[in-house]
């Protein structure tokens, strides 16, 4: 999201729903490429434990002892720290924040958008990944290697590891934009379940049956397209054999995770949005616009 347009442009609002919709859509792609570059690389599971690249990684005097992905992650993500990423309201580290340096460029006065809050779900999102993810999006090519299931391309297929991982979070962490959009258009609505609390009634209330249908839908029709070839024609071969992603992981992978774990945010995120308010604040939340006319 691009956060520095919105004051000079209202109809450019990060809160608005209908830009909230567009951005995660856009994610959609970017999430489904991300997994056809994954997928063309093997599973390589000694990237994913400590012991994997220990000769390489754990001797460099740091007191590092992760794995290949966690390095490469710090890594990157250390870069991405100088240069501000992690000051965006939509963007949340793999790395813990105390182990990233300071950006080099002046801070931006972004725009007030959400409440105070410390959620980052990305150990979920990195376990999820690792143990359920990758495994069976690499299953075709990892097939044609027989036992060995390891290509040897660590440095490729890590950094599109962390392009998937990078697009997921993001996906996932807008839950919260989501939250914010619809307590504000409503704070009454919200409140009572706050106070008590009631997750379910909350989950509830930010849940719509309907647009998860089409989004599964779309997905599907998306992922099946981006992942086919063309023939001399143009034309799509209908050959899910020579797919490039396997459609039906990437319908998994949001139903069974992304579609819950936002849930999961926008439900924290609620739980906290009235932490630090005075009681006549909250008050006044809770009351409906026709008790307060």
């Amino acid at each position: 999201m691009n956060f520095m347009t919105s004051a000079a442009n209202p109809e450019s609002d990060p809160l608005n729903l209908d830009n909230i919709r567009r951005t995660l859509v856009r994610l959609e792609d970017t999430i489904i490429f991300s997994l056809i570059e994954r997928a063309q690389f093997a599973h390589n599971p000694r990237m994913y434990t400590p012991s994997g690249f220990a000769d390489v990684l754990h001797n460099q005097g740091d007191g590092f002892e992760g794995s290949w992905l966690d390095w490469l992650l710090r890594e990157t993500e250390t870069s991405h720290a100088k240069i501000r990423r992690y000051d965006s309201p939509d963007e949340h580290p793999f790395t813990p924040s105390h182990l990233l340096p300071t950006p080099i460029l002046p801070p931006l006065d972004y725009p007030p958008l959400l409440y105070p809050n410390t959620i980052n779900v990305n150990p979920t999102i990195l376990a999820f990944y690792i143990n359920s993810v990758v495994p069976t999006i690499t299953k075709i090519v990892t097939e044609k290697l027989g036992k060995e299931n390891d290509d040897g391309n660590y440095g490729s297929a890590g950094t599109r590891d962390i392009e998937c991982l990078q697009a997921i979070s993001r996906r996932i962490h807008c839950g919260m934009f989501v939250s914010e959009s619809k307590f504000l258009s409503a704070p009454h609505d919200f409140v009572p379940h706050i106070l008590t609390p009631n997750p379910s009634a909350l989950e509830a209330l930010i849940t719509k049956p309907a647009v998860e249908a089409a989004l599964l839908l779309r997905l599907e029709k998306k992922a099946r397209w981006y992942g086919s070839e063309l023939g001399p024609d143009g034309e799509v071969v209908r050959d899910e054999s020579k797919s490039k992603v396997d459609v039906q992981e990437v319908v998994r992978l949001y139903r069974e995770y992304i579609i819950p774990l936002t849930k999961d945010v926008e439900v924290e995120y609620l739980l906290h949005r009235l932490d630090g308010l005075s009681q006549e604040e909250v008050t006044k939340l809770a009351t409906p616009p026709s008790a307060s006319a």
